[in-house]
């Protein structure tokens, strides 16, 4: 079975830390450029950090950038998040998702994406 699974979310206070895993599996992982996208309530989805295959090529949102870090660990089928100084404006359901194999990066376009996981929620109070 083709899977994604998010874990790491949580409760945290402002400025404080969390770092997000995304487990794959059925999938080749190494071949599929990842990326995270979070949707608020009452709000659209919204790209928040993407990387390529073999991570030479990353993407951040300016609402994160210098905060969070992507890392894609293929040895081990996972991709992070890694939020710092977060603020409750990241507070939202977060969610990974997988490329098709071999495609190039479609950054922060939802659209090049075909594999969703139910995502973690992180609330970040103030």
């Amino acid at each position: 079975q083709v899977q994604v699974v998010e874990s790491g979310g949580g409760l945290v206070q402002a400025g404080g830390s969390l770092r997000l895993s995304c487990t794959a599996s059925g999938l080749t992982f190494a071949a599929r450029a990842m990326g995270w996208f979070r949707q608020a309530p009452g709000k659209e989805r919204e790209g928040v950090s993407s990387i390529s295959r073999l991570g030479y090529t990353i993407e951040y949102a300016d609402s994160v950038k210098g905060r969070f870090t992507i890392s894609k660990d293929n040895a081990k089928n996972t991709l992070y998040l890694q939020m710092d100084s977060l603020k409750p404006e990241d507070t939202a359901m977060y969610y990974c998702a997988a490329g098709a194999p071999y495609a190039s990066s479609r950054g922060l376009n939802a659209d090049g994406y075909n594999v969703w996981g139910q995502g973690t929620q992180v609330t970040v109070s103030s």
